[in-house]
């Protein structure tokens, strides 16, 4: 750490308990604190959830798609290590429109990741490699305090500093507070912080299967009048699912057994992976879209769900509170470095500006997809296949695509590139 840095950071240290307070314990939150903590910031990480339920080693069917910058940011802050071999890499991307049990239209898109030169799209990683290995990153960095089991019930900001009451009477004093407690954020509507969004009367089934036949890393999204449904390769012949329906039909099949449900999935996945069965438990997730008014108020900061929520059809709903991490935890390093107030407004409009634009724009292209796909028009399904077979063509519209699933374009933060904050 420069100098510049430690002293910013040093100068009334004793007036706090930690630089920054986050809300929020799920993958943001502490991915936050890691990044931060190489700039030399001290962080409070406020957990609802007990250590032992985050830690979990069972496999409950939960995994994320992490676009290739993601997979950069873990290993910059030397998580990727212990991931790398659990993931499976996306090496292709196959999405296709159709009806259950008729199969894809002919029209459709392929994506090859060796189309690009860096390497792998994304890769696929379950929920409980990723949460352990950023606990115990947490418990070994002397520059992170971790509370679990415990909420924030009340939090007032003066000149200097931001104060958080928690559950047990308790308070804790930083510079700045970022809310990473999702889409019913309880940081944002304390500081007055609305939403604007609207639901989609879709609701996604998410689980794990076990199939016959490999996967070959190709991810397949496939469209179908009621919503998307995305199979995602896992390690070994195991495919994640995120299969999106019109609410009320959801309902129907999330109350069915085991047995019941996979025979209504069955028309739907096809037979090309061979015989399925179901691997871990099921979930459902209402979906919508809610955007927060503003991604920042005073010595308050918003991120991921928090601050955003789009719709699960392209995958990017970690991949986007994870570019926000990267942005932050950018700015508030640069900032201390140059002795300002991490906290002071114009710091934090710093941060507002590089984010809004990137999580506007997908939720906008995410809104859009959806309402196109998810539905049996037949002049929409002809215009819309036709486009796909026209997309599929082009192998610079191929790469475009391909680079922009990967996190490679735009202005990408230090980290989502695999360099030190």
């Amino acid at each position: 750490m420069d100098n510049a840095l430690a002293q910013g950071i040093s100068k009334g240290m004793a007036d706090f308990d930690s630089d920054i307070l986050i809300v929020g314990g799920g993958l943001n939150g502490p991915t936050l604190a890691l990044a931060l903590a190489q700039a030399g910031l001290r962080s409070t990480v406020i957990d609802a959830h007990s250590v032992d339920r985050r830690a979990d080693p069972a496999f409950d069917g939960r995994s994320y798609a992490l676009a290739l910058a993601s997979q950069r940011m873990l290993a910059a802050l030397s998580l990727w290590d212990g991931l790398e071999e659990r993931a499976q890499p996306m090496l292709r991307i196959k999405v296709s429109d159709g009806r259950p049990g008729e199969g894809a239209a002919p029209w459709w898109m392929q994506f090859d990741h060796a189309e690009i030169e860096e390497g792998p799209m994304g890769f696929m990683v379950e929920d409980r490699y990723l949460r352990r290995a950023l606990l115990a990153a947490m418990e070994e960095c002397a520059e992170i305090a971790h509370l679990s089991e415990t909420t924030v019930i009340d939090q007032q900001v003066d000149a200097d500093a931001v104060t958080v009451t928690l559950a047990d009477g308790t308070s804790r004093r930083g510079r700045l507070l970022v809310g990473c407690d999702g889409r019913a954020s309880g940081t944002a509507r304390r500081a007055g912080i609305g939403r604007t969004g609207w639901g989609y009367d879709q609701t996604a089934l998410v689980c794990a299967v076990s199939h016959e036949l490999p996967h070959e890393g190709t991810a397949h999204q496939f469209f179908m009048p009621g919503g998307p449904l995305a199979i995602l390769p896992l390690p070994g012949n195991r495919s994640s699912i995120v299969w999106s329906e019109r609410t009320a039909q959801a309902e129907r099949f999330a109350a069915l057994d085991d047995a019941a449900f996979l025979e209504a999935l069955r028309p739907r996945f096809g037979d090309f992976l061979g015989e399925i069965a179901l691997v871990g438990a099921r979930f459902t997730y209402p979906l919508s879209l809610t955007l927060a008014n503003a991604m920042v108020a005073d010595r308050l900061a918003l991120v991921g769900d928090a601050a955003h929520g789009v719709h699960p059809i392209a995958g990017q709903g970690l991949n986007l509170g994870f570019r926000d991490v990267g942005a932050l935890a950018e700015v508030l390093a640069d900032a201390a470095r140059r002795g300002e107030d991490i906290a002071a407004r114009d710091v934090l409009d710093r941060y507002a500006r590089w984010r809004r634009f990137d999580t506007a724009t997908l939720a906008v292209a995410t809104d859009a997809v959806n309402r196109l796909f998810s539905n049996d028009n037949p002049l929409l399904r002809l215009g819309r296949d036709l486009g796909m077979g026209l997309v599929n063509a082009l192998p610079g519209a191929r790469r475009t695509f391909i680079r922009e699933a990967a996190g490679l374009t735009g202005d990408v933060p230090r980290l989502l590139q695999g360099r030190p904050v």
